[in-house]
């Protein structure tokens, strides 16, 4: 039978997009076939870290490859979620991302190089309330003394965080409009440069989620205030929380979450979702996040993404509310 020139040029490419379906299928379905790296927007030090490192640790063993930690601190997260929007879709670079970092530093920033829509959620692993944290040197062991305090001495308690616009930027100030009372912001590149400043005394507080907080307080080098969650530590169970102080809108919850680029396959999410859910729910994993003051609370996709708009739309509104600018 004969074909015209362009009825076959048009078959033979129907027969070549079908001949490489199969191709693309087993390519992605083979996936990983090579180290992921987990790029954190902070330094090392902080529960972001923390987050990645656990992940990285015990993800290996149900996803079959390495998984290499890569912090790019700055920007309030701008650098590292650059990074990853710019990145292939294809499930070999991921984003550790902290929950101030993801819906308040963007309410902050006039010109921003990424947004929500750039990243597919993956799924959260730990959940954590901040903490409110002091040099155990200070006058002062409870938040009513300290809010006391700080009427006295106004201006002369400085309180350090991970970077403008950062959650524990944004507890600090809605402590402070809600008691009265002024405290100097000190922004750093992430919560581990902070602590380290805490430590050596160039700050007199902090608030941040407890982890990489805890061997200090049992080592009795700080203390800690109060609990800006809903309920107690059970790793601080004499700590109180914030509204049992008497500061009941000193609401503060952080998640820690893995994204993907917007472009990466569904099937590949769901494959690195699944085995996210086999990490976060491992008894092993669950029992370090509470020893850290952390929780262990796993969110597929669907849920952290409902997370997400849920916390942006909030947080747009505390900080439009509250008139807190980065500085």
């Amino acid at each position: 039978m004969h074909l015209d020139r362009h009825r076959f040029i048009r078959l033979m490419g129907a027969a070549g997009l079908a001949a490489a379906l199969p191709l693309a299928a087993t390519a992605q379905s083979a996936y990983p076939t090579r180290p992921v790296t987990l790029i954190v927007p902070a330094a090392a030090g902080g529960t972001t870290d923390l987050a990645a490192r656990m992940v990285s640790q015990a993800l290996p063993a149900v996803l079959g490859q390495p998984v290499i930690v890569d912090n790019k601190a700055g920007g309030n997260g701008a650098i590292a979620a650059a990074q990853v929007k710019r990145a292939d879709g294809d499930g070999y670079t991921l984003l550790m991302q902290y929950s101030g970092y993801h819906v308040i530093s963007p309410h902050l920033v006039k010109a921003r190089n990424w947004e929500l829509a750039d990243f597919q959620p993956v799924a959260n692993v730990l959940s954590a309330p901040q903490i409110i944290v002091v040099r155990a040197d200070l006058p002062f062991n409870t938040l009513a003394e300290m809010v006391a305090y700080a009427r006295a001495h106004p201006g002369k308690l400085n309180y350090a965080s991970s970077g403008n616009g950062s959650l524990q930027h944004v507890t600090g100030a809605m402590l402070a409009q809600q008691a009265g009372i002024e405290l100097v912001h000190v922004p750093y590149k992430g919560t581990g440069p902070a602590l380290q400043d805490l430590l050596g005394g160039q700050v007199e507080m902090t608030f941040g989620t407890a982890p990489p907080f805890m061997p200090h307080i049992q080592a009795g080098k700080l203390k800690v205030l109060a609990v800006t969650g809903a309920q107690r530590l059970s790793s601080l169970p004499q700590v109180p929380t914030t509204a049992e102080a008497g500061f009941p809108g000193v609401n503060a919850t952080s998640w820690f979450a893995v994204f993907a680029p917007a472009a990466t396959p569904r099937p590949i999410v769901e494959r690195l979702a699944a085995d996210l859910q086999k990490v976060v729910q491992d008894p092993t994993f669950q029992q370090k996040a509470r020893d850290q003051g952390a929780v262990g609370d796993y969110q597929g996709p669907a849920d952290l993404g409902v997370r997400v708009r849920r916390d942006d739309a909030e947080w747009a509104r505390v900080v439009k509310v509250s008139n807190i600018q980065a500085e």
